[in-house]
């Protein structure tokens, strides 16, 4: 099968359908913490900004320039992510990571959703986007911690 035949397989109607509708989308005004991740291999960024309060995200907002893929799962992330720890938020990241580059298991449960992005293993090239989103979170949990 040829590349091309594989990425319109890899776009499902699921993944687009998660991308065109982002929870959270924008930017909070005065955010306990605000982080910026970029991918260096194909230029997508998302910026998240929250607040934490007793370890647990309150307040959640995300600007998201990314591939499909790269929404999809800044929409699976903004779907579950207020009242989240900084190390509930860690353990996905790392989980999500093992799924992509490791064929480790889906993500655990609330962060389940992520079984949508399987496809995506195969194109390492996407892997760095699809991660963004969580990791930037999780940064960002640390940070208003701290």
């Amino acid at each position: 099968m040829s590349e091309s035949s594989e990425l319109i397989k890899l776009y499902s109607t699921r993944i687009l359908a998660l991308a065109a509708d982002i929870p959270h989308l924008g930017r909070l005004e005065a955010p306990q913490a605000s982080v910026k991740k970029r991918s260096p291999l194909c230029g997508s960024t998302v910026t998240v900004d929250l607040d934490v309060e007793n370890g647990r995200v309150t307040r959640f907002a995300q600007d998201v320039k990314a591939c499909a893929l790269g929404q999809a799962s800044a929409a699976i992330l903004g779907a579950v992510v207020e009242g989240r720890s900084a190390s509930e938020l860690q353990t996905a990241a790392k989980q999500l990571e093992s799924m992509l580059k490791s064929d480790g298991p889906v993500p655990d449960a609330p962060f389940d959703g992520y079984e949508t992005l399987i496809p995506a293993r195969e194109f390492k090239n996407r892997h760095a986007s699809i991660l963004l989103a969580l990791q930037a979170a999780e940064e960002a949990a640390r940070t208003a911690q701290a």
